[in-house]
């Protein structure tokens, strides 16, 4: 197993991650298929459990699987990318009620920490890192493409391979905090700090800034707290981003 320092280099990473991959995900109005598309994971948790695989296998699998076929049907249909993640989204969470029970059910839509392996921390950190080094590294080609399409073409940008991208990172950093948070929480943790960062951030490194540390802050908090008060990881790190999110509006409005 692994030591505490290694488990809260983690959790800080995918925090990280949650906060920059949020950031554009609020900014795209994706704040309801967020929560959906963490969903998509069920099935996959579901089929792994049956087969005696490693959850988080299944579980990320079950991610990719559904971004690429959330991006296939939009090329091909129109549809938009909120109304596929809903589609989508109700299938999966359809057949992963039917493929998993019990409570295996409660740790994977609740999340079930415990100690964590040496291949579990090495994955995560690589994961954590790529997702981290694309969404600073594509920003500026992001915000282009968010505010306009066309002059995002103009300049040579494949906005529907960046579409993709995004979508992966998304899901990866979904998969990164299914251990941490479950599927019915790893949503919130993406889109909580980022909302709080939309309404007091000027600017978007301000809005990143804020965003990623309003997500480790509640996540290294929350594991601390959850511990020491013998409680679930994932709903206390959830209603610390809330209170963060509470306090800040109310934090404004003052100023």
């Amino acid at each position: 197993m692994i030591t505490s320092a290694s488990s809260l280099l983690l959790s800080v990473a995918m925090a990280a991650a949650a906060g920059l991959v949020g950031s554009f995900a609020v900014m795209r109005r994706m704040t309801l298929a967020s929560d959906a598309i963490s969903h998509v994971a069920l099935p996959g948790i579901g089929l792994a459990l049956a087969f005696r695989v490693h959850p988080l296998i299944g579980g990320a699998a079950a991610l990719l699987l559904g971004t690429f076929a959330i991006w296939g049907l939009e090329r091909r249909t129109r549809i938009s990318t909120e109304t596929l993640i809903g589609v989508v989204f109700s299938t999966a969470l359809a057949a992963g009620s039917l493929l998993a029970s019990g409570e295996e059910l409660i740790d994977a839509l609740l999340g079930s920490p415990g100690d964590l392996t040496g291949w579990e921390v090495a994955l995560g950190l690589v994961g954590a890192l790529a997702v981290i080094g694309f969404v600073l590294g594509a920003r500026n080609r992001l915000l282009l493409a968010l505010v306009s399409p066309d002059i995002a073409r103009t300049a040579g940008i494949d906005v529907r391979r960046l579409d993709l991208l995004y979508l992966l990172a998304f899901a990866l950093t979904v998969a990164l905090g299914l251990r941490y948070l479950g599927v019915l929480l790893m949503g919130s943790l993406i889109i909580i700090p980022a909302a709080t960062a939309r309404y007091l951030a000027r600017s978007l490194a301000g809005m990143f800034a804020v965003a990623v540390a309003a997500a480790v802050l509640a996540t290294v908090a929350g594991t601390w707290t959850a511990a020491h008060y013998h409680r679930p990881s994932g709903p206390v790190i959830v209603a610390i981003a809330a209170g963060l999110f509470f306090l800040g509006v109310l934090a404004r409005r003052d100023s």
